[in-house]
C-alpha cells in the first residue's frame, strides 16, 4: 500500500485531518509536508495537524480533534467541548475549543490559537470515554465541572440534557454534591441539581420552566399529555398548569420551522383550543425578558378562572 493510501486511511477515520508524525511515518519527508502546506494542497487546522482536502470546510468535530491531536497523547476535551462531543445541549455556543493535560504535561498558552483554552486538570483513566476516537471526560465528569463555572440557566439546562438523554442517571446526580465539596462554585451548584427534571426536552423548554418558576407560577406538570373524554390524544404539551387549563409550548427554530412541523402544530393547537384548553407559544426570545413569560402565563391563568366564574 502506497503512502497516500496510508494516509486516506488514517484520515478517513480522523475527520480528514492528520498529523505530521503521522505523515511521516507513512513516508512522507518534512520538506514534502512543508511544500503540501506551503502550496495549499494540505490546511493546517492545529500546530502539526492538517486537513488533506484544503477543498472542504473544516467541520466543527475536525477542528476539535486537531485541537486535541495537536498537544499529544495525554489530551483530552473538557468542559463545553466535552459537552458537545456528548450531544448534551444547553451552553451558549462558542468557537472556543476546552482542553485539559495533566499538570505534568501542560504547556504555555500558544497565542496564535487563541481559540483552544488549555487546562491543567488531573483525571484518573476511568473519567475519560472515547468519542469517535477522541478523548474526553465521561458525561458525569463533563456536566460536574461545568455546572461549577456555569450561571443557574445553562448549568441547568445541562443537566437536564443530559438526564433526558440518559447520559447521566438520577444516582449520577446524587454522587455530584461529593464530587463537587470543597471546589469553588459548588454552593451555586448544588442549588441547580434541585431544580433538574429529566422531561425537559430542550433548553428552550428549560428556559421557559425557570422563567415560570421566577416569576411564582411554576408550571405543574410536564410533557403533559391531554386527552378528550374517549381517551383520545389531543397533543402532548411542554408545560402545563392543570387546573387552569393553560399548556405552554417552548418553540425552538429547529424542530418547528419545517412545514409539515408548522402544520402538525397548528392541527394540534386546534384540537386543544376546541376542547377548552389555552395555547401559549415561546420562543428563545422570549426566554431573554425576566418577565414576559411569567406575565404571558399568569394573564391566561386569570382569563381562564374568570370564564369558570
Amino acid at each position: 500500500m502506497g503512502r497516500d493510501e496510508v494516509l486516506g486511511g488514517i484520515s478517513a477515520v480522523q475527520d480528514g485531518v492528520v498529523t505530521r508524525a503521522q505523515a511521516l511515518r507513512a513516508g512522507f519527508s518534512r520538506h514534502e509536508i512543508d511544500n503540501l502546506v506551503t502550496f495549499k494542497r494540505w490546511l493546517p487546522l492545529a500546530r502539526a495537524v492538517y486537513q488533506v482536502d484544503p477543498r472542504v470546510e473544516p467541520s466543527r468535530r475536525a477542528r476539535i480533534r486537531a485541537a486535541v491531536l495537536s498537544f499529544g497523547s495525554a489530551a483530552h476535551a473538557v468542559l463545553g467541548t466535552a459537552a458537545e462531543l456528548h450531544g448534551i445541549a444547553g451552553l451558549p455556543v462558542t468557537e472556543r475549543i476546552h482542553l485539559a493535560l495533566p499538570a505534568r504535561a501542560a504547556r504555555p498558552v500558544r497565542f496564535a490559537e487563541p481559540h483552544i483554552v488549555v487546562h491543567q486538570l488531573r483525571r484518573s483513566a476511568v473519567s475519560l470515554l472515547s468519542v469517535d476516537g477522541i478523548p474526553v471526560t465521561s458525561p458525569l465528569d463533563t456536566v460536574t465541572d461545568v455546572i461549577l463555572r456555569e450561571r443557574r440557566y445553562p448549568a441547568v439546562c445541562l443537566l437536564d440534557s443530559a438526564l433526558n438523554r440518559g447520559l447521566v442517571t438520577d444516582d449520577d446526580l446524587l454522587a455530584i454534591p461529593r464530587l463537587i465539596r470543597g471546589r469553588r462554585g459548588a454552593v451555586a451548584a448544588r442549588g441547580y441539581l434541585s431544580e433538574v427534571d429529566a422531561r425537559a426536552q430542550s433548553p428552550l423548554e428549560t428556559r421557559a420552566r425557570l422563567r415560570c418558576v421566577d416569576g411564582r407560577v411554576p408550571p405543574d406538570v410536564l410533557q403533559w399529555a391531554v386527552r378528550d373524554r374517549d381517551g383520545y390524544l389531543l397533543g402532548v404539551g411542554d408545560l402545563g398548569w392543570r387546573a387552569s387549563r393553560v399548556i405552554a409550548e417552548a418553540d425552538g427554530r429547529a424542530p418547528h420551522s419545517t412545514p409539515d412541523a408548522i402544520f402538525a402544530d397548528r392541527r394540534r393547537q386546534n384540537r386543544l383550543a376546541n376542547a377548552g384548553y389555552t395555547v401559549l407559544r415561546f420562543t428563545w426570545h422570549d426566554t431573554l425578558d425576566p418577565n414576559y413569560i411569567p406575565w404571558t402565563v399568569r394573564q391566561a391563568i386569570s382569563a381562564a378562572s374568570m370564564r369558570r366564574s
